[in-house]
């Protein structure tokens, strides 16, 4: 056998793998018999939303239960494929839309404009979204979670809209990101210098001077920074210390995704969106004075050591707020995804917390 004819064999076999792992479809709810639970909901559906086709998942273990729509970070980049792999039980309690925003994942097409990839229109995208699922499901309410870069749009949505909400929930909550990006600088800094790590301080010298607006919208925007986050464990999760590992492959192990929904995934993050201004965008916001006020119940969540965005601002943010109820919890075992990391805690916080602010109301 050939070294060529062997290297097309191992080729056609790993593309035939990725087909098998990529049928397309959620995971249904099933009893210990493995019949499908009677009430539940697990489907990807896609509708029109702002001019655009955009895909979602929407899973329910009990779809009388009240309604969540999540809003990934990014922003851009989709974070279902973590649901998936660390079932932190979303659906347990909640209706979850899991909307994967214009330009990124199930949502990633040729008809989506550079120009249209801005904040201002996926709040509006948001709101669009909440108003299909407060029809599709009969609520007068839905509760609003979001994650990262997702919050940098949650909170105008929630300004211009607030009856459409019971309450928001935050989970790395953006305040003042150029600020957070110095201080991650300095501690990756710092901790690259106690290792002697040269080769990471290598990387980092063209970065070196974060006042200039133009070097830190290239750090903010640059791999080396999230590689070395994670390599810290400040970056996702404070277990996930590799990207490859971490991220890119449990994509590509998501069963709910086809090959080519996955591929598009890929496309959209490494070819659209970085040829667009979203990202830099929530740079331009200072939340607590933008945004001093609230007029529904809030949460925020943070982990001790997430430097993705930074928590002590994210807590100084939070006790400047003025909300009608709001609430801040510190995870002390979490980078940047309590969520996932500290699964049990966040649960009981569900439950005990933020349940409680659902109403029964319908329209």
């Amino acid at each position: 056998m050939t070294v060529s004819l062997l290297i097309v064999i191992l080729l056609s076999g790993f593309f035939t793998y990725l087909l098998i792992i990529s049928p397309g479809k959620p995971e249904k709810f099933k009893d210990v018999e493995g019949n499908t639970l009677p009430n539940s909901l697990s489907e990807k559906t896609f509708i029109q939303i702002g001019g655009v086709r955009q895909g979602m998942f929407i899973r329910s273990a009990d779809t009388s239960n009240p309604v969540l729509l999540f809003l990934h970070g990014g922003p851009g980049f989709p974070n279902y494929f973590l649901f998936d792999k660390y079932r932190p039980g979303l659906e347990d309690f909640f209706t979850v839309c899991y909307w994967e925003q214009r330009g990124g994942g199930l949502s990633y097409s040729k008809s989506v404009s550079p120009e249209s990839m801005n904040l201002s229109q996926l709040e509006s995208d948001a709101i669009e979204v909440t108003n299909y699922l407060r029809k599709r499901f009969g609520k007068d309410k839905i509760f609003l979670m979001a994650w990262s870069g997702g919050t940098s749009f949650a909170i105008p949505a929630i300004k211009t809209a607030p009856e459409l909400f019971h309450a928001y929930i935050a989970m790395g909550q953006l305040t003042n990101q150029p600020a957070s990006e110095r201080i991650a600088f300095e501690y990756i800094t710092k901790q690259l210098e106690a290792s002697g790590d040269r080769k990471g301080l290598k990387q980092l010298e063209k970065f070196n001077n974060l006042s200039d607006q133009k070097s830190l919208i290239e750090f903010y925007n640059s791999g080396i920074r999230d590689h070395l986050m994670h390599k810290l464990g400040i970056g996702t999760m404070r277990q996930m210390r590799s990207v490859i590992k971490g991220i890119f492959l449990p994509v590509w192990a998501c069963r709910a995704y086809t090959l080519m929904e996955k591929y598009k995934l890929w496309k959209a993050k490494i070819v659209f969106l970085p040829g667009t201004t979203l990202k830099t965008q929530t740079l331009e916001i200072n939340f607590a004075k933008a945004y001093p006020e609230l007029q529904i119940p809030v949460f925020f969540v943070c982990g001790k050591y997430d430097l993705t965005v930074n928590a002590d601002l994210t807590k100084n943010y939070y006790q400047q707020l003025k909300a009608p109820f709001k609430r801040f919890y510190l995870f002390e075992h979490s980078a940047h995804a309590p969520l996932f990391e500290e699964r049990d805690k966040f649960r009981q916080i569900i439950k005990n917390d933020i349940l409680p602010f659902a109403t029964a109301a319908t329209i």
